[in-house]
């Protein structure tokens, strides 16, 4: 069915795209890509995995300052954060992308230009995000745009991984004056994440008694047999495709070349499970846990002779949201992307990213892309910027600061 905006919504962003002082914020920021994007590769060239953004941070910190921010500061988690206060009676919005990459820190950074590409790891996932958030002040200044609800532009930390979108959680939970959230994270302006995937991920280790793989065979059981049994029952899983849920078993270590002749005494596997749907991950996650106590116990049964056992390490929650598709954060972004010359801009189907954490504080939230819609091999040493039009991106997350922020011409759309 064909998306349609609302008559409130679209009147709210015509009005907004009239102004004039809108319209020179626009054509900035598309003769500034040049000076943006150097900044992003200034960025992209600080190594920034999770748990280690200090120094990115600390280099965005004197960037902020340099915009002209206020209260300029990195927080008790290491997030970077500058305020643009607001003229009073609008809503006070966040813009936000996260530092962190998932490159390891002696990973060679070096910048490549290609047909038409910036090649290097990191370059979009997410320094394109903080290089939005950046163009955004920018554009505002250059055109003395004043908003009525302050915004706060951060830069946050552990996004990725194991980092589970903390940094994001710490600063909505410590935020309660924020009204509206706007992430930037990925390449492309024409498809807008708006839900949340819920994700669980946790660490299992197995135990036994262990020993000779022969003297004590039949004698003891094996905890890596437990956990093998376990990992094949999981596999065995079927999971609903709607609400997309899924599930993998992604590690898996017990043992040693050094005592490749051993029967372990301890197995351990790591998994990660994820649904659209809160109810659904819990249902999975008592599924997973219920065939890890039926292998143990068979194990056990098996040989009659110990009792093998397990422990859990919880290494990260993030629960699953909704917002309807036609809440008005939402019809702004399509709106927006079409503006910008998307014929058929998309809803994202759940998604991974610090909108969770918005959604999860109840705020009104979108995730949007930070240039073109393009392959940009994320998360893989080829990771490849598109500087053709790339400036979309950062119109984008402008248009919908000032429609959720409220400018002394319109109100905020919130």
């Amino acid at each position: 069915m064909e998306y349609k905006v609302s008559e409130q919504v679209r009147q709210k962003f015509d009005a907004l795209v009239k102004d004039e002082k809108v319209q020179k914020a626009l054509k900035f920021m598309e003769e500034d890509q040049d000076a943006v994007i150097d900044r992003q590769i200034e960025l992209t060239l600080i190594p920034a995995p999770t748990y280690h953004e200090q120094k990115k941070a600390e280099r965005m910190l004197e960037m902020f300052k340099e915009e002209g921010l206020s209260d300029c500061h990195i927080d008790e988690y290491g997030n970077c954060v500058g305020i643009r206060k607001g003229t009073g009676g609008g809503k006070t919005t966040l813009v936000e992308g996260h530092m962190d990459t998932v490159f390891a820190l002696d990973t060679e950074l070096k910048i490549v230009r290609e047909d038409g590409f910036i090649k290097c790891p990191g370059i979009v996932d997410d320094t394109r995000g903080c290089a939005a958030v950046l163009s955004t002040i920018r554009a505002l200044n250059a055109a003395g745009i004043q908003t009525k609800g302050d915004i706060h532009f951060v830069g946050t930390v552990q996004e990725e991984g194991t980092g589970a979108l903390k940094g994001m959680k710490y600063y909505v939970d410590h935020h309660p004056e924020l009204e509206a959230s706007i992430s930037v994270d990925g390449p492309g302006y024409q498809e807008i994440t708006y839900e949340a995937t819920g994700i669980q991920t946790y660490e299992v280790n197995f135990n036994g008694i262990g020993g000779h793989a022969c003297g004590m065979f039949g004698k003891v059981a094996n905890p890596l047999h437990a956990a093998a049994r376990a990992i094949a029952k999981i596999s065995e899983f079927r999971v609903p495709a709607d609400p997309m849920t899924t599930f993998a078993v992604t590690n898996f270590h017990a043992g040693s070349f050094e005592a490749v002749h051993a029967i372990v005494p301890t197995a351990q596997i790591r998994f990660n499970f994820r649904s659209n749907s809160q109810e659904e991950l819990e249902k999975l996650r008592d599924r997973i846990f219920a065939a890890i106590d039926e292998a143990c116990k068979e194990e056990t049964d098996r040989w009659g002779m110990d009792t093998i056992t397990y422990e859990v390490k919880h290494i990260c929650d993030v629960n699953a949201g909704h917002q309807d598709s036609h809440a008005s954060i939402v019809e702004g972004a399509m709106a927006a992307a079409e503006f910008l010359g998307c014929a058929e801009p998309k809803l994202g189907n759940g998604g991974s990213t610090n909108c969770n954490r918005a959604l999860e504080a109840g705020l009104p939230a979108v995730c949007l892309g930070g240039g073109c819609d393009y392959d940009c091999q994320c998360h893989t040493l080829d990771e490849q910027f598109k500087v053709e039009d790339a400036f979309k991106g950062c119109q984008q997350t402008l248009l919908m600061t000032l429609l959720c922020a409220g400018t002394e011409m319109t109100e905020s759309i919130i």
